[in-house]
């Protein structure tokens, strides 16, 4: 079976799954509603999640992962299943009654280690966004509110990639087979953002975000119900009900970081763009006023010209099993981990090309499983991403139940005359994704409410994003990086360009992400909105990124992570700025330092979601940085390297 799961031989399985798991959690249920308080009532409750994740996590994976249209069917009806269940659990007055008893008693409660009390807390925040304080009437408007919103974000995300059409006589003839033909229409599909063309990359944007007035209704409404759902429960905003219990902990932290590092960046911004207008200029005398559509071409052909790196000539250096080799030796001088192919059995893997790999500690033995899911497949989603399919815990005959979690990334299969190859980014993507999965193995709490991944999400990237600094390390590469066929090691100073081309209009593509995370937050801030959507996306534009808003488009119908962020796109900023610390304190000096190895296991990765994110901040950095700390992590990442500008010269 699947994962080694038996019932889960055929996509029947499912329903017998689910079934054993609803079953079992009736019985949690009644257990806890009859459990006098005590540690034991977060025990049952972390049972019960556990036996519910089990399934869901599984079937979150197989609904978009599997090859075989009836398994991904009986995976989605099971992940609706469960979530009905969940649903029904985060409103049942008597069990909430069993937790707040807990709770509310104060001599069990400081007789709790730390990680049991957060559990604790943690269980009783999923109660409360669901209105289980409220009379009843309250609270089932609660529960509407709920599943609306979960109808309103499939929609939107189903809308955001819709293409466009436009009646073909209105383009200029020349640029036409650029896009698809559907009859007397033209399909514009996306933004063509790599097109050379200037003049189908300004078509592309006018015609791919041109406001849909369905989609604009489906964003004012989910924005809407998310502000009732949010003042119904007792907060101010959504904001302020997404980013409890985050590091930044409230919207006026993440206000103030978005608006300082703005304000840090502006100038090297201009001169981003100033550098963009002249490469314009240049190629296009007659047009060179800089437009949003311009940015990433340009920002492009700037980084070409001055750095040539070339993916080809990289390519060769990165063969998949060197860069796997480079991962397991990194590994095992940090943290005392290696990784070991293991066979698998009939069944368990969904396309014969995923690989099962054994993380092993050096003292403390098997740790858990990653699953590679590495290879293009058609039907295959293009995402790279890490899912957690069995969370670690505690069990209750005292054994560990070990973690299990997917990498799934997108690399081209190897051909007859050479190895999987991979280009800097996938290089770079590999070992992102692989932080997430140490995050994983090393996450090994007593609760699988909180183990490994499963954590706030501006400190959820942190370990993938540390990953990346490693990734960019002449030190590190220079351990693996070899021609497949020479054996040649990759020259220091290709590593030293690679790493500064990234560094080219680096502040304009920072900027471009303060303003989605600002416009993230007015949009989840203070309800009803000033003004339209589009007014207010205009306004954030021209303040935050500085290249004009273009009229009769509206981006904002595009912004899919509106539906898994809400609230929370600056995330990805502030776990960066954390990561950079990180590597420049702990890891610039030695990328090898076992002893750095082992406190960044300890402070950061031990603890899973079980602690204040900002309290392993603090215990890895051995001081409480500031939002200013922050903003010059970030800031400072954007200086050329002296060194290598030199040589380069």
């Amino acid at each position: 079976g699947l994962f080694g799961v038996p019932e889960l031989s055929c996509p029947e399985g499912f329903q017998e799954a689910q079934d054993k798991a609803l079953q079992e959690s009736e019985q949690l249920v009644q257990k806890a509603c009859s459990t006098p308080p005590g540690p034991e009532i977060v025990m049952i409750f972390d049972q019960l999640s556990d036996a519910l994740c089990r399934v869901a996590d599984l079937a979150d994976f197989v609904k978009i992962a599997h090859p075989d249209c009836a398994f991904r069917e009986a995976a989605e009806e099971a992940c609706r299943n469960i979530g009905t269940m969940v649903e029904k659990l985060n409103t049942d007055v008597e069990l909430c009654k069993s937790l707040r008893q807990l709770l509310a008693d104060k001599v069990v409660m400081d007789s709790l280690d730390p990680e049991t009390r957060r559990v604790a807390e943690l269980f009783m925040f999923d109660f409360e966004i669901s209105g289980i304080h409220l009379d009843e009437e309250k609270r089932k408007k609660a529960v509407n509110l709920n599943i609306r919103i979960l109808d309103l974000c499939n929609e939107f995300l189903a809308g955001a990639h819709l293409p466009n059409k436009i009646d073909q006589h209105v383009l200029p003839e020349h640029i036409r087979y650029n896009f698809t033909t559907d009859g007397n229409y033209l399909q514009v599909a996306g933004l063509h953002a790599d097109c050379p063309d200037d003049l189908v990359r300004e078509a592309a944007y006018k015609i791919f975000l041109y406001p849909n007035a369905e989609q604009l209704s489906r964003l004012e409404e989910l924005l809407a119900s998310r502000n009732s759902l949010a003042q119904l429960v007792g907060y101010s905003t959504f904001a302020h009900r997404a980013l409890q219990g985050t590091m930044a902990k409230n919207p006026e932290t993440v206000t103030q970081f978005l608006e300082k590092l703005s304000d840090q960046l502006s100038q090297r911004t201009q001169k981003d763009f100033e550098m963009m207008t002249k490469m314009k200029m240049k190629l296009k005398p007659q047009n060179s006023k800089l437009m949003p559509w311009d940015h990433p071409y340009y920002s492009g052909v700037l980084r070409a010209e001055r750095y040539n790196i070339d993916p080809g000539l990289y390519c060769p250096f990165f063969s998949l099993g060197a860069c796997m080799e480079g991962l397991n030796a990194l590994f095992s001088r940090l943290l005392g981990i290696s990784l070991y192919a293991e066979q698998t059995r009939a069944g368990e893997v969904w396309s014969e090309d995923v690989r099962k790999l054994a993380v092993v500690h050096e003292n403390e033995g098997l740790l858990g499983y990653i699953y590679c899911d590495f290879f293009q497949r058609p039907d295959k989603p293009h995402q790279d991403c890490h899912f957690t399919v069995r969370g670690g815990r505690l069990r209750e005959d005292g054994e560990y139940q070990l973690p299990v979690v997917v990498l799934m990334l997108s690399l081209p299969h190897s051909t007859r005359n050479a190895p999987t190859l991979l280009s800097p980014g996938m290089m770079e993507n590999l070992f992102h994704e692989m932080g997430h999965a140490m995050h994983s193995m090393l996450g090994r709490t007593r609760y699988q409410h909180v183990t490994g991944t499963r954590c706030p999400t501006d400190f959820a990237e942190v370990p993938s994003i540390l990953m990346e600094y490693f990734a960019n390390d002449y030190r590190v590469v220079n351990q693996f990086a070899r021609h497949y066929k020479t054996g040649q090691p990759l020259p220091k100073n290709m590593v030293s360009r690679l790493c500064e081309s990234k560094k080219v209009c680096a502040a304009a593509d920072m900027q471009l992400q303060v303003f989605y995370a600002v416009l993230d937050q007015i949009y989840h801030g203070k309800h009803p909105l000033k003004r339209s959507t589009t007014e207010i996306l205009k306004e954030t534009q021209e303040k935050f990124y500085g290249l004009p808003y273009v009229p009769n488009t509206a981006w904002q119908l595009r912004f899919s992570h509106l539906v898994g962020y809400g609230a929370k796109y600056y995330s990805y900023l502030m776990s960066r700025a954390v990561a950079s610390m990180v590597w420049k304190q702990c890891f610039a000096q030695d990328p090898f330092d076992r002893a750095m190895g082992e406190r960044y296991r300890r402070e950061m990765l031990a603890h899973g979601g079980g602690k204040e994110p900002i309290l392993m901040v603090q215990g890895m950095l051995q001081k409480s940085p500031s939002v200013e700390d922050f903003v010059d992590a970030l800031v400072s990442d954007l200086d050329q390297d002296f060194e290598t500008f030199i040589m380069d010269s």
